[in-house]
């Protein structure tokens, strides 16, 4: 994983078309990012090599490919992965938590977020990856 604490471009894949529109307010408005909204993960695996995205911010639940099932087809790809995934979900138990950890997530956001700090929240998540 590539260390990088500057923060201009998310990928974010979320169903919920409500969840999308508020979290994109949340990112663009609020906390002033360029954001590409996805409502799939196949959806994400066409978007993301255009749009060169700086983290990926992806949806857990969601059907057909769920959020980890997304997360390993952009790792499998022959380019691989190499920005940081964030998990935003309300599945939060700590066996949950390390599963989402363990697939290479650097970590998770609880659904609901905070509008207000989603942004800075993300932020704090690769300040903390990159000390680490």
């Amino acid at each position: 994983m590539v260390g990088r604490t500057a923060l201009n471009k998310v990928l974010y894949v979320e169903d919920d078309a409500d969840i999308r529109s508020i979290a994109e307010l949340a990112l663009r408005d609020v906390g002033g990012l360029d954001v590409s909204l996805c409502e799939s993960g196949p959806e994400a695996l066409s978007r993301i090599d255009d749009f060169s995205p700086d983290l990926v911010l992806l949806d857990v639940m969601m059907p057909g490919m769920d959020g980890p099932q997304t997360l390993q087809a952009l790792q499998q790809r022959p380019q691989g992965l190499d920005v940081p995934v964030v998990f935003m979900t309300a599945r939060l138990q700590p066996s949950e938590i390390e599963e989402y950890l363990a697939l290479g997530a650097i970590g998770v956001i609880p659904k609901p977020f905070d509008p207000m700090t989603l942004a800075d929240d993300i932020r704090a998540l690769l300040t903390t990856t990159d000390a680490g």
